[in-house]
Order: structure tokens, then C-alpha cells, then sequence
């Protein structure tokens, strides 16, 4: 559990779409009030989690996040929201607001995915701090059907470094892989990295 830091505001948004294939998986965040769209690079058993809780089709057997959900329930808890707070060097970080019965409040850390996850299966906000859109390179809705054409074309082609990789972020020093190496506690979600 950690405290939660809040400089800026949150932006509340939702799961414009995702998009997939046999190694890596993009999730497409919109903004509920606007135009911006940030896409996280995910791992496809977490994408297979948010897209089959979205279809509606029950798994036959719980899945990793269907236990998470139960065992957060049977304790009598919710899960209120799930905001990603930040990204530093290419990983991003999320937390978990899960609320008690006497109205407490703990903030979890996690990743993106496991995040969404569990909101889509909560139906609570999912929420992005402001910082997170000033840190990184964000596409705009389509309006147009000629421009969902193009966006959809755009996907194909697109790359992690298409987005994280503007003067706000640090470089890697030469022989440092790019993001640097994962803290598996601190709930990160590297771009290019499984999650």
C-alpha cells in the first residue's frame, strides 16, 4: 500500500479500444471529456482479461482477475477506482483505490492492466493524472470516418517509441536497455515489456 501523490488533477477516461496480436497488445484510453486517446502497451493474457470481462461472456473457470475481484469482495471491500498516476522512465504506475466497509480508503499499487482489469470487472472510474498526458505523446479521437480509416491503418505501424519518446523523458545511458530494469513491486508498466 503507498500514499497516494496528487499534484495534479485526474482526468477521468475509458477503454476507447484494444488492439492485439500474437505477442503484444495495446490498450486505447480516451478522455471522457475531450479528444485525447493514450495507448499503453499491455500484455495479451491481461488485453484477453479486459476484452472477454467487456464481451460479457463469463470464463468458464475464474481467471487471475475474476479471483482478485472475488477475494476483494468476500472481504467486504470494493475497489472505487483505479487511477494511473504517473510514468518514469517508459514504465508506467497505477493505483488501486480499494474501499473498506467503514468507508477507508487504501491506495494499491499496480500495474495499468491489472488495474483496468479489475475496474472493467468493478464498473468503477478509471481515472489518469494530468501528468501522465504532459509526460507522453497522445493521439487525438477520430472524427471524421475518412479519419477513423486512417487511425485504424496508423495502429498497424504503430510503436512504443511512437509515443514515449519526447525531451520530458530520460534516455537511456549507453549499454542501459530502454526503460531500465522493471521493479516488479512497485506495480510498474514498462512499454515494451509484457505486463
Amino acid at each position: 500500500m503507498t500514499q497516494e501523490k496528487k499534484t495534479s488533477p485526474d482526468v477521468e477516461v475509458r477503454i476507447y479500444s484494444i488492439a492485439t496480436s500474437l505477442t503484444e497488445s495495446i490498450i486505447f484510453l480516451d478522455e471522457a471529456d475531450g479528444t485525447r486517446i493514450l495507448p499503453i502497451w499491455i500484455g495479451p493474457m491481461e488485453a484477453q482479461a479486459i476484452a472477454i470481462r467487456l464481451s460479457g461472456y463469463p470464463s468458464p473457470r475464474p481467471m487471475t482477475h475474476d479471483l482478485m475481484f472475488s477475494i476483494i469482495k468476500t472481504l467486504g471491500q470494493t475497489v472505487s477506482r483505479v487511477t494511473i498516476t504517473d510514468i518514469l522512465e517508459n514504465t508506467y504506475f497505477s493505483q488501486l483505490h480499494i474501499t473498506d466497509p467503514a468507508g477507508v480508503t487504501h491506495l494499491v499499487d499496480a500495474r495499468p492492466s491489472d488495474a483496468v482489469a479489475l475496474a472493467v470487472r468493478f464498473g468503477c472510474p478509471i481515472l489518469i493524472n494530468e501528468r501522465v498526458f504532459s509526460k507522453t505523446q497522445v493521439l487525438s479521437k477520430p472524427i471524421t470516418e475518412e479519419e477513423v480509416i486512417k487511425f485504424k491503418q496508423d495502429l498497424k505501424n504503430l510503436k512504443p517509441n511512437d509515443i514515449i519518446g519526447n525531451p520530458g523523458i530520460r534516455k537511456p545511458g549507453r549499454g542501459e536497455r530502454r526503460g531500465g530494469k522493471k521493479d516488479e513491486d512497485q506495480g510498474g508498466e514498462d512499454d515494451h515489456e509484457q505486463a
